[in-house]
């Protein structure tokens, strides 16, 4: 049986929304992640999303900012964490070293973890200095020619700021 959410999905949507509008496929069960991540010969960014403040802060604005590069990778994705917990669980069971966390980053290529950004990483760092951890990673690492969609679409995006602590929760846990 899968794990309820904890927040509103409906809450979080605008969340998720704003990543999938640069191009982000939100993932919602477990087989969707190991099908990106074992089926992708190329290069998946894997973004774990949360309703914390560093998420809205720096982790989402940074990673959309970051595929608007030259280079990015083939596929980029993202869980949920609190709403999409089973996918999240098997999201982090692929960052394996690395303590579960969120938000989170990781670049994979070939199915392999080449990369990561975890929450400890985020919470020191401004939207700016995101996009550039996560460029430096992808011109090591990808091919794909950017950016994940056209300047004229990206100036229209609106990075939500609302406050995590406003979410409603679901009442599991």
């Amino acid at each position: 049986m899968p794990l309820p959410p904890i927040y509103d999905p409906e809450a979080v949507k605008p969340m998720w929304q704003e990543l999938a509008t640069v191009g982000v496929e939100p993932l919602t069960t477990p087989g969707q992640v190991d099908d990106v991540l074992q089926n992708e010969a190329g290069t998946v960014l894997l973004i774990v999303n949360s309703v914390c403040g560093c998420a809205a802060g720096s982790a989402r604005p940074g990673a959309m900012l970051a595929l608007q590069h030259s280079t990015i990778p083939n596929r980029s994705v993202t869980v949920f964490a609190g709403v999409d917990r089973d996918a999240v669980n098997r999201a982090r069971e692929k960052m394996a070293g690395y303590q579960p966390s969120s938000p989170s980053m990781g670049l994979f290529k070939g199915g392999e973890q080449v990369f990561m950004l975890q929450r400890t990483d985020l919470q020191e760092m401004n939207s700016d200095q995101v996009a550039a951890a996560l460029r430096d990673a992808f011109d090591a690492h990808c091919s794909k020619a950017g950016p994940s969609v056209d300047a004229e679409t990206f100036k229209k995006v609106q990075p939500y700021e609302g406050c995590g602590s406003q979410i409603p929760l679901t009442g599991h846990s």
